[in-house]
């Protein structure tokens, strides 16, 4: 069996300083079931590969303490599976936990990877592996083997070729494998206990509580032991990296930032609309506008944009998308999912989900809301959203709302105080523009830009609302 790992990265042997073993020298261990070796068969700066070589002993996982092996003719010396994780584990210790002693600094580089693995064994759908992959940033190729070339009718095998590529580092290649190898042909050569919880959560931090297959990917790890999800869901729920309630942190942060609305009577009574609720408004309101079937809202949280656009009978297919689980159950309590007609029910969708990882359920929308979204992602990750929501879903319309941070001041705001803890930038007006030019250059959008909130003649209105169109 084996697993090849390269990079044209410069230079590229620094490869054999994250994987911490010598270009120069051929290096086996002792592993699950056998021996794991690891020589290079090209190391120069331009391009350096990696080779784990695992060779399995079958007898010896047949007849060894608390087998999971009934029968001495098997695929496991040939075959990708929980014992390449265990040789990975081995042999790749200290690049699959981050660590690298002489260099700290090359385990936080992405570079360009390219991992081949001759055999995995796949029992589950043929898109499986573009699934479970492709939300990861990796382009794909798949090659399936015949049951026998000499018998085409005999038809094809569960078994595959497997090239990864995709920029990352070195830790997030192995931890991948690591946690998505044994779960293809759903076979461990161990007892799964509750450790393997503490051992998903690890190896899938960063990643797991996001990819769209999460579900699948814990029910084949955890060996569908209902028990081991539960735990391992609520542990990883618990820690979703939400945004939180804007509406009510940004109240602390700004104070008093309500709006007086003088009713159609002058003895009307006086109304106060909050600042998020006149983000919710415009979003809603320009997406009606834009004569838009289906929408969704990508980051819904609790659901407020999606029950004003419910209430609405032109709209034909709904739905939320969130990181965060939590919200999700919130967005259904306010929705009244329970208790909506059928009709409604059958035009209106949440689940779980990131926009920094491509995913097939965002596409076929006429339009897409992301308020008060954009300015919880990392910046260096921005490039990511942008892709999955203006390359990949390309809705008709895409309505984006963030703050305006030359308003702070009338808040009475510190320079560099943010008005929520999450918020990882917030956009001066000009700022703003020019992402919304770099988008409309990149990706043929047209773009309409706009204040929301109360304004002042000088640093604008409190928030910025853009609608991109196709």
């Amino acid at each position: 069996m084996l697993l090849t790992i390269s990079t044209t990265h410069q230079s590229a042997t620094d490869l054999g300083w994250l994987l911490h073993k010598h270009p120069d020298k051929v290096q086996p261990f002792t592993t699950t079931g056998g021996i794991a070796t690891v020589f290079y068969p090209e190391a120069t700066n331009e391009r350096c590969t990696a080779t784990l070589l695992l060779a399995i002993d079958p007898v010896a996982l047949v007849r060894g303490d608390g087998a999971t092996l009934d029968q001495y003719v098997n695929d496991r010396p040939y075959v990708a599976s929980s014992l390449m994780s265990s040789a990975i584990a081995t042999a790749y210790s200290s690049a699959l936990n981050g660590r690298c002693n002489n260099r700290p600094e090359l385990p936080e580089v992405v570079m360009p990877l390219t991992a081949t693995l001759s055999v995995v064994k796949v029992r589950a759908a043929a898109d499986t592996l573009n699934r479970l992959f492709e939300p990861l940033g990796y382009s794909v190729t798949a090659t399936r083997h015949p049951l026998d070339e000499r018998f085409p009718d005999w038809g094809l095998s569960p078994y595959w070729t497997l090239t990864l590529h995709g920029s990352l580092t070195i830790k997030a290649l192995l931890g991948h494998l690591y946690v998505l190898l044994p779960i293809l042909d759903n076979e461990k050569h161990y007892f799964v206990n509750h450790q393997e919880v503490d051992v998903l959560l690890k190896k899938g931090e960063g990643w797991l509580a996001n990819h769209p297959e999460r579900s699948f990917i814990m029910s084949r790890y955890l060996r569908r032991k209902a028990s081991l999800m539960r735990m391992a869901l609520d542990r990883l729920t618990a820690t979703d990296d939400a945004p939180g309630d804007d509406e009510a942190a940004e109240t602390v942060a700004t104070g008093s930032y309500q709006k007086e609305v003088a009713g159609t009577e002058p003895e009307a009574e006086r109304q106060f609309v909050s600042l998020h609720e006149q983000r919710l408004k415009a979003a809603f309101n320009a997406i009606k506008a834009s004569g838009a079937k289906s929408v969704i809202d990508l980051g819904c949280g609790e659901g407020k944009l999606l029950r004003m656009l419910n209430a609405e009978p032109q709209y034909t297919r709904l739905v939320g998308m969130d990181v965060s689980y939590r919200e999700l159950l919130r967005a259904k309590d306010r929705i009244r999912y329970d208790h909506l007609n059928q009709a409604q029910r059958d035009r209106l969708t949440l689940f779980q989900g990131s926009l920094l990882y491509r995913d097939a359920r965002l596409n076929g929308f006429d339009a897409a809301a992301l308020v008060e979204v954009i300015e919880h992602v990392d910046p260096e990750r921005l490039p990511n959203l942008e892709r999955v929501v203006f390359d990949f879903a390309q809705p008709k319309t895409v309505v984006v709302t963030t703050p305006n941070v030359e308003y702070n001041q009338k808040y009475g705001m510190t320079d560099g105080q943010s008005r929520h803890d999450d918020h990882r930038f917030e956009w001066t007006r000009a700022e703003f523009a020019a992402w919304c030019q770099t988008i409309c250059s990149r990706f043929t959008y047209t773009v309409n830009i706009t204040g929301v909130g109360e304004a002042d003649d000088v640093v604008g209105a409190s928030s910025q609302m853009a609608i991109f169109k196709k």
